[in-house]
């Protein structure tokens, strides 16, 4: 079932999102630096403002009450305009349950409740990106940014057109 977060889902949103986070940016073992910016970042509070935010919306799949991905939109941030729509923020999918259709159950739902035309942004060496593009994503452009003396570089993308 795919629904809202609540704030019953603060524990399960922080665990699920350390876990992504953690797995897809510490390929090279665990530097004090990204464990410091994950713990601190993705805490309680961190998904509590969210549920709160206006232009955010946070949705989650759930089976038997474990929640297996959610989804970050944030309808407020723009690519180069609005033309591109509002932003996919995160899609994080328990790694467990990657290639058994949850990212795709989500995208669908962002699609309908949200609107189809959206952008999101994933690092470069993410296996994401494949999925994106097997999904018709088109790729526009580069964001770039400095975490701890590295320059993470993503792939933009920009949602294909609906059916």
């Amino acid at each position: 079932m795919i629904r809202h977060a609540k704030k019953e889902d603060l524990a399960s949103l922080t665990a699920l999102a350390l876990q992504i986070w953690l797995n897809t940016y510490t390929v090279d073992g665990m530097r004090r630096e990204y464990a410091d910016f994950a713990i601190n970042h993705f805490t309680k509070d961190y998904f509590n403002n969210l549920l709160s935010l206006e232009d955010y919306e946070v949705i989650v799949y759930e089976q038997e009450r474990a929640i297996l991905g959610l989804a970050v939109v944030n309808k407020g941030s723009f690519f180069e305009g609005p033309e591109n729509g509002y932003e996919l923020e995160k899609l994080y999918v328990h790694t467990h349950f990657q290639g058994k259709g949850v990212g795709s159950a989500l995208l669908n739902a962002i699609r309908k409740n949200f609107g189809a035309q959206f952008w999101l942004y994933t690092w470069t060496e993410n296996a994401s990106n494949s999925f994106y593009k097997r999904l018709g994503f088109r790729q526009t452009g580069e964001l770039s940014f400095e975490f701890a003396g590295v320059n993470i570089v993503n792939n933009v993308y920009i949602s294909p057109p609906s059916n």
